[in-house]
């Protein structure tokens, strides 16, 4: 019998029949690990404890102590079970795909009536006693011809149209959870009992059309959550009604900050409270930005399609563009336009206005660039995904020898802003060459090198992405965490060495001749829509006291305090803060719960004893207890909190 050579994580290796399964391995070193084990890990690719292994490889075997393999399991045989339950109750319905998605997994059903919430609950229920059973999971291997009979006599139609959009040569695994049975890639736990039948949760029904073509016929799917225990479900359900209460789009309502109608789809109508943060947000952001040494431009909104032709973007972003034609005045034909959906291309053609030397680099250019993409009305989603945004944004050139340090004080500038934010924490992302790439593997490996040694001086724990880098260059990208420990995609840093030579950016060498420029793409926020969304829910609506729309409310506790209102509004204003006057003949309790809910920090009670004190009474929001202070001090108290994080006082 031909005999393979396994090798272990310790180096140590062992040999087996050809064919052995992973299973058989973890026998051979212990039942107690046989008994522990979910899956493997073979040559890198994560390995079923049922499938065969037929050549000379490196494993590694899988328990429920290796979080990311078992939860992985976990979420797709919950989404067989989910799929088996559902067939259980209601026979007639079809079955189409259930991938594992973040936190959980979702299936999709061909049902003719609606899931109800009741049906939720039904399914759980059978769920849970299809855990109970212990039902073995098994796997086989057909050929095509079998699994389309197989299918047809089952009248599974969508399964016989995936298995049909399946490369020829690839072989088709079959699973049975107990008697039920689905086509999928795997690998799966080895019985149902494996699954955590109190640690799992369905959370909704929605509409989802096949294969994701709009002129496909409409399904219905139904999402679940699932953890390997019942304390990290709680903790997940415990965050999402927490996110729920700082939904942006709900706190944009009480604090008057913006809204989106169906007249203008994914675009935002700021009031003059969200504008008055939209405002200070980007005064702050300058601010950085001139310390750091970038130097601010701005460029058109609408350009011809030759730029986006030349710059490569018409093939391949031409779909998410928003095209303006023009009848040009003698023109036998329309001229085709579009709204940027970036600003790279058109800050090339700002550094290429005149001759650039060496000494002229590095070169930073940054603008707060107006920017359109067509998104899909089922991707929007209030200020987190729109069509119409602002970017940060900002392109260094340079040369290949100063990426290093340019990347190093991008960073440093990055971990200030969040800090000053309130974002402590971030994980950073080094993506790499992918296949398709432009550019020698000699300009790769100074590129990356010098992104990763970058990194290092700032920090060990950063994760390599490999083969996810943009086809131009590698990149950076910044993950923070916001107060419900949610992660958050909004900085990015990445090396082009593809769109200078496209565009025809050069300079002029120490030696006198032409050369390329690295042109850097780089964004700390993103998108000011998005980020001022994480903002508000990072917060609750609580922002920071520099960043707050309405900073102070004056509110009078009796009529005849009103013109003592009126001046104490005065000198807050004059020290530079948003202050409001609030005289309504309503109770002053009516007045604190009002402006309480559209989250004002500060609110000052004057009556008629502050009146022959010039004093205020000072409620914090969030607090129930009040201080008294002089009016001349608690101005000057109140300015000093509105001073902005880099220590400028606003204009």
């Amino acid at each position: 019998m031909t005999q393979i050579s396994l090798t272990f994580p310790d180096g140590n290796k062992r040999d087996y029949a050809k064919g052995v399964t992973a299973a058989e391995v973890a026998q051979s070193i212990a039942p107690s690990l046989a008994k522990a084990a979910i899956s493997a890990c073979v040559d890198g690719r994560h390995w079923d404890l049922q499938w065969p292994i037929e050549a000379d490889s490196q494993i590694a075997i899988y328990t429920m102590k290796d979080d990311a393999q078992a939860l992985e399991l976990i979420r797709h045989d919950f989404a067989h079970v989910m799929a088996r339950a559902v067939q259980k109750l209601w026979p007639e319905v079809k079955v189409t795909i259930g991938p594992v998605v973040e936190n959980g997994w979702y299936y999709d059903f061909d049902r003719e009536e609606p899931f109800t919430p009741e049906d939720l609950g039904a399914i759980e229920k059978e769920m849970r006693a299809i855990i109970a059973e212990r039902d073995p999971v098994k796997t086989e291997v057909w050929d095509r011809s079998r699994a389309i009979a197989h299918y047809v006599a089952k009248n599974e139609p969508f399964k016989v149209e995936l298995i049909e959009a399946i490369p020829g040569d690839e072989p088709l695994r079959m699973y049975w959870h107990g008697h039920w049975q689905d086509l999928c890639r795997g690998p799966h736990l080895q019985h149902t009992g494996q699954l955590p039948a109190d640690a799992f949760k369905l959370m909704s029904v929605a509409g989802a059309y096949w294969r994701g073509d709009h002129t496909k016929k409409q399904l219905q799917r139904i999402y679940g959550v699932g953890f390997k225990n019942r304390d990290d479900l709680k903790a997940h359900l415990t965050m999402l009604e927490e996110a729920a209460k700082r939904d942006h789009r709900k706190l944009g309502r009480e604090m008057e900050l913006f809204h989106m109608q169906e007249e203008a789809p994914g675009m935002v109508f700021w009031h003059p409270n969200g504008w008055t943060v939209y405002s200070a947000l980007q005064d702050y952001m300058r601010r950085r930005l001139d310390r750091a040494g970038y130097k601010e431009i701005k460029t058109p909104q609408v350009v011809d399609r030759v730029l986006w032709e030349r710059s490569g973007h018409w093939e391949a972003y031409r779909e998410n563009m928003f095209i303006v034609e023009v009848d040009e005045e003698g023109a036998k034909e329309k001229r085709i336009n579009a709204l940027k959906p970036m600003n790279c291309p058109c800050h090339v053609q700002v550094y290429n206005q005149g001759l650039k030397s060496y000494r002229d680099l590095p070169l930073r250019l940054a603008e707060f660039g107006s920017c359109h993409r067509y998104e899909s009305s089922g991707s929007m989603h209030g200020l987190m995904r729109v069509r119409g945004f602002v970017q940060d944004d900002a392109h260094i050139f340079c040369t290949e020898d100063q990426i290093e340090a340019e990347c190093a004080g991008f960073i440093d500038l990055l971990s200030s802003v969040y800090a000053d934010l309130g974002f402590t924490k971030f994980d950073i992302k080094l993506s790499t060459r992918p296949e398709v790439r432009v550019g020698s593997d000699e300009i790769w490996d100074k590129a990356e090198a010098a992104l990763e040694s970058a990194v290092r001086k700032v920090r060990n724990d950063y994760v390599i992405d490999p083969g996810e880098g943009a086809f131009y260059g590698p990149k950076l990208d910044f993950k923070l965490t916001d107060a419900i420990g949610r992660e958050w995609q909004c900085g990015t840093f990445q090396a082009d060495f593809n769109l200078p030579v496209r565009l025809g950016a050069e300079y002029v060498g120490e030696d006198g001749a032409k050369h390329r420029p690295v042109m850097l793409h780089r964004a700390i926020l993103g998108s000011f829509e998005r980020f001022l969304g994480i903002l508000i829910e990072n917060y609750a609506g609580k922002l920071p006291f520099w960043l707050a729309p309405r900073q102070v409310v004056v509110a009078s506790i009796v009529s005849d305090a009103d013109d003592y209102v009126h001046e104490v509004v005065a000198a807050l204003r004059d020290a530079g803060l948003r202050a409001e006057a609030d005289t309504r003949n309503e109770k002053i309790n009516y007045k604190v719960r009002e402006h309480s809910v559209g989250k004002v920090p500060v609110i000052l009670a004057v009556g008629m004893k502050e009146v022959a004190e010039r004093t205020v009474s000072i409620r914090r929001l969030g607090e129930t207890r009040t201080e008294t202070a002089g009016l001349a001090e608690a101005v000057a108290a109140l300015a000093g909190d509105a001073t902005p994080p880099d220590g400028l006082a606003r204009k």
